[in-house]
């Protein structure tokens, strides 16, 4: 069960590295200032979570799998609807995009409280 994070980190690190160079040489003269900043502050996201999620791979604790899913889901909702948002400026895809950062917030806590439960 722990490659499934292994695995789905390495897509995500993979797919942050093809849209972040995406956007630095097809979207850079297209996007205004604000878009293309929102379309960075979704690239780090997302790549920074990829690393974590590859990392939780590496833990035979069952008890980071709800922390590996909860920032899966917080790429595709928070840096995905950035993604869409800062190239179509369709501002209702917006709506989703606080919802990735509680999946964020909650794939964090799940870590923490998973940690502190191995070390007792």
């Amino acid at each position: 069960m722990k490659n499934i994070w292994i695995t789905a980190g390495a897509v995500f690190g993979f797919l942050a590295v093809a849209i972040g160079a995406f956007g630095a040489h097809q979207l850079k003269d297209t996007l205004n200032p604000q878009m293309m900043d929102n379309f960075r502050t979704g690239v780090l996201y997302h790549l920074v979570h990829a690393v974590i999620i590859t990392s939780i791979g590496f833990y035979s604790n069952p008890k980071f799998f709800k922390a590996g899913l909860f920032l899966s889901i917080g790429i595709i909702l928070f840096s995905f609807s950035l993604y869409v948002y800062s190239i179509t400026g369709i501002k209702q895809i917006a709506i989703i995009t606080p919802f990735g950062g509680v999946s964020f917030l909650t794939g964090w806590l799940l870590i923490i409280i998973a940690s502190l439960k191995s070390n007792k």
